[in-house]
């Protein structure tokens, strides 16, 4: 599974973005997606993940202001970043797996979001 993610960039706080992540999945049914981020400095965290059948779960962090949806057809999954402050910014890498007797892991090359003051 190759995973592509876009949609990153600069914005000012309070802003929205909206980044999104294509899943080639080669024939495979994906399981879970989401999304971590890397702060620079800091170790990678969750930010949101969506599993196949559409139970969200987010970080403390970003409750209330980013919303995760999925697009199952087309292997998709969105990430609507709204009230964006600049501790939001980071590496955002996109997230995906998918279990055939034992789990499968896989990243795709993350997209910088940075939010300025």
């Amino acid at each position: 599974v190759q995973l592509q993610a876009s949609g990153g960039g600069l914005v000012q706080a309070g802003g929205s973005l909206r980044p999104s992540c294509a899943a080639d999945g080669s024939g495979f049914i994906i399981d879970n997606m989401g999304w971590y981020r890397q702060a620079p400095g800091k170790q990678r965290e969750l930010v949101a993940t969506v599993s196949r059948n559409g139970r969200t779960d987010y970080a403390d962090a970003v409750k209330g202001r980013f919303t995760i949806s999925r697009d199952n057809a087309k292997n998709m999954v969105y990430l609507q970043m709204n009230s964006l402050i600049p501790e939001d910014t980071a590496v955002y890498y996109c997230y995906s797996d998918r279990y055939s007797y034992r789990w499968y892991y896989y990243w795709g090359q993350g997209t910088l979001v940075t939010v300025s003051s």
